[in-house]
């Protein structure tokens, strides 16, 4: 139920409609709390005054009517507006980013002021009424209703209607620069650092207390899986968000240990093995529908708990880029910058333990992590095919990974590295016809090599940033 909640929480919070549907109700009650103090206060305070204007009902109407018209109006102006830039950008960078669209809090405000202030000045107009219309129920008795101008109702009107222009004004500058793609990588790579914060260390349980027990790859006896139940899955999708807090107080609470199969932003389909929990003798069919209930999919998949996805958004950006009906090779290197400070940022924390122990140092969960290993052939293994074809772009990933080996303290990830520039040297001697490219190439690996072989040469580029030449 926790998993639910929280997706549920997430999508709705992330739609297009929340905003603008809490601006429109706010919208409503000040309609009616305006006129309330109208009915109270009378019109008598407008004659200490002077510069306020007393609206005769006829008057009244017609702000508030020229108002809710010129609002609605504009709405549907800036909505087509929006629906077109997100239309016109996505085809450009990915549908993938339609959510990054759909999210953008400067879009849902504009539509929800316009909506709110048409919806306000049509709920105050139905309460101006002339001095000769009779009273609602006594149209039998010769007695009439005095006319009813709700003046602060009115004023709030026109001041809501002074908000929307600017608020126009705002809306006008916001769409170029929300569809400009500096600001599209820029917000997707923001975002991807903020994930790795939030995801790394992993939140499950701890790691064992002894750091030379800890290990990235999980080796579970056979004897685990011969007195494992497995649970499954009963639907079709993409795992969206998993209740690892959930998971492990089940765990607790029914002294089991458990062995997940999937994880965030995994495609599963009914009958897959969404985790083993052993001894099979305390998993009851009651506990099997709890761990079940701690995984939800959907239809997409979403960044809540999925790296993957914001890494795969940036290289998606950058192959589009370089594709030859694009051909705009600065774009993708605008993405490997962005993606180089993730990978610097990456390589700076903690990667998680296979091995999920609770307080009292049970083992309880056990799933295979994603590593500094796996981000990195996510960018630059996907990348490469379409980077080797491009001079400027090869040579910038060249150096986007002697930059992030420099950064890192870690010598398997300085090898690694190395291994990947190896293999984009390689297929860039296939795809380059250019030989001063080529060459550049060469002295960039060259010196990365260095890099990882002779410390004091790393040191020596620490120092002065100066990392082609001496020894390449």
């Amino acid at each position: 139920m926790k998993a639910l909640i929280i997706t549920w929480t997430s999508r709705i919070r992330d739609s297009y409609w929340f905003v603008p549907s809490l601006l429109a109700i706010g919208a409503l009650v000040l309609s009616f709390v305006t006129t309330e103090m109208d009915n109270r206060l009378g019109s008598e305070w407008l004659e200490n005054i002077g510069w306020l204007y007393a609206n005769e009902p006829a008057g009244a109407r017609a702000v508030l009517s020229t108002v809710a018209g010129s609002m609605i109006t504009v709405a549907g102006v800036t909505f087509s507006m929006t629906i077109l830039s997100i239309s016109y950008t996505t085809s450009q960078v990915g549908a993938r980013l339609l959510n990054n669209f759909m999210r953008d809090r400067g879009n849902q405000v504009t539509l929800g002021v316009f909506i709110s202030t048409f919806l306000y000045c049509l709920m105050v107009l139905r309460t101006v009424r002339n001095a000769e219309s009779a009273p609602h129920g006594n149209a039998g008795q010769q007695e009439l209703a005095s006319a009813f101008v709700p003046h602060i109702a009115v004023i709030v009107g026109i001041m809501l209607a002074i908000l929307s222009v600017a608020v126009l004004i705002y809306f006008i500058h916001h769409i170029p620069e929300s569809i400009h793609i500096s600001n599209i990588v820029a917000g997707i790579g923001g975002d991807l650092n903020r994930q790795i914060d939030d995801q790394f260390p992993a939140r499950i349980g701890k790691p064992h207390d002894d750091v030379t027990e800890r290990q990235v790859e999980s080796n579970l006896p056979k004897a685990f899986y011969q007195t494992a139940k497995t649970i499954r899955s009963k639907g079709s999708g993409y795992v969206e968000f998993v209740d690892t807090d959930g998971v492990m107080k089940i765990a607790v609470d029914n002294n089991l240990t458990i062995r997940m199969r999937f994880r965030a932003g995994d495609f599963i389909t009914p009958g897959n093995v969404l985790m083993l929990a052993s001894p099979d003798s305390r998993v009851s069919d009651e506990i099997v529908d709890q761990l079940r209930a701690t995984f939800v999919s959907g239809a997409q998949r979403t960044a809540k708990q999925n790296l993957r996805f914001v890494f795969n958004q940036l290289v998606e950006v950058a192959e589009r880029a370089l594709s030859p009906g694009v051909n705009d090779p600065f774009t993708a290197i605008n993405c490997m910058d962005w993606l180089q400070s993730a990978l610097e940022h990456l390589a700076e924390r903690e990667m998680p333990d296979a091995y999920r122990y609770d307080s009292d140092h049970q083992l309880r969960i056990v799933a295979e992590p994603e590593t500094f290993s796996d981000f990195a052939s996510l960018v630059f293994d996907q990348l490469r095919p379409y980077v080797a074809a491009d001079r400027n772009a090869s040579i910038h990933m060249m150096e986007m990974m002697a930059k992030v080996a420099l950064s890192t303290t870690c010598d398997s990830h300085r090898r690694l590295l190395v291994r990947h520039a190896g293999a984009l040297r390689r297929q860039c001697k296939r795809a380059l016809t250019d030989q001063r490219g080529m060459k550049l190439l060469s002295d960039r690996y060259r010196s990365m090599v260095w890099l990882l072989r002779d410390p004091l040469y790393r040191q020596q580029v620490l120092d002065t940033g100066n990392w082609v030449g001496g020894r390449a």
